[in-house]
């Protein structure tokens, strides 16, 4: 990697982009010299890289904790999004998405150590391709993936919101569910303020098809997971029979831990606790790293 292909954004942080398949790709990263693991970091719907490293927040950085505790972390703009923007017709297909993904790992680790290995942390509508990812059979060899943010089934006033938005294309409604409650978040990014971007059209069919292709996908994933929720989660249901669902549907995972996010709200890594959430999420690597 060049120095052209380099953006310093101070000591701990810096943006990249690496060429996959002749697309360019962006993410922000912190790397450590001897890293006890490597953490892929995957955003959901209508953000980037940004959100695991909010700025004049980093305190809540998932990059900067990270890699505080020793740990690399590689938050890479989703196929479609940022600098791959242009070129997002070529994801439709979601295999595409997933060689895309590893093939931007494998790039920006390029004569890099990855410790004990790579972790998937995914979020939200990153979800699908984090556990398209784990299900692949490339997927055997990660220590494990953290899916946060999502669930099987909506709650019945987010699916009334949508479908209003829809009609009215009035975003206002389900700013509220993404961003409840407002006092747990820092003003610059309630509602999303600073975050948003531009969608890539394939998310459309992700949002529809997704509960479909969490339960068939889950199954296939033969490493460890970790499940986190909310305390007031206000897109997806999180009653104890579908939590009892999902974790049942992985059934060739050697370990489902299920953990649930207090004083955080749907978008956990920018908000309040997400320091807190973030070195759970360590604590977990670490775990998975030490199992072998």
């Amino acid at each position: 990697m060049n120095a052209a292909d380099v953006g310093e954004l101070d000591d701990t942080v810096a943006a990249h982009t690496v060429e996959v398949h002749g697309v360019q790709t962006s993410a922000l990263c912190s790397y450590v010299e001897r890293p006890r693991a490597v953490i892929v970091a995957l955003h959901g719907g209508a953000t980037t890289s940004r959100y695991f490293d909010l700025e004049g927040r980093p305190e809540l950085s998932l990059l900067r904790t990270a890699a505080t505790l020793g740990y690399t972390v590689l938050a890479i703009d989703r196929p479609g999004y940022a600098d791959s923007f242009e070129c997002q017709e070529r994801f439709d297909d979601p295999a595409t998405r997933v060689d895309a993904a590893y093939g931007a790992v494998d790039a920006l680790l390029e004569g890099c150590s990855r410790g004990a290995g790579v972790f998937l942390l995914a979020h939200s509508a990153g979800c699908d391709l984090g556990l398209r990812m784990a299900a692949d059979p490339r997927g055997a060899s990660l220590l494990g993936v953290e899916l946060a943010g999502t669930g099987t089934r909506k709650q019945r006033e987010a699916l009334e919101i949508i479908k209003r938005m829809r009609t009215t294309r009035n975003r206002g409604a389900i700013r509220d569910l993404l961003w409840y409650p407002e006092e747990l978040y820092p003003p610059e990014v309630r509602g999303g303020r600073s975050l948003t971007c531009i969608t890539p059209r394939y998310e459309a069919v992700v949002a529809a098809e997704w509960p479909r292709d969490f339960m068939r996908l889950a199954p296939e994933v033969r490493i460890p997971v970790r499940y986190t929720y909310a305390e007031h989660e206000k897109v997806w249901e999180t009653d104890d029979d579908l939590r009892a669902e999902i974790k049942a549907a992985f059934l060739a995972a050697p370990r489902f831990v299920e953990h649930r996010q207090t004083g955080s709200g749907h978008n956990m890594s920018v908000g309040f606790a997400a320091a807190e959430y973030h070195r759970g999420v360590v604590a977990f690597v670490e775990a998975c790293a030490a199992r072998g």
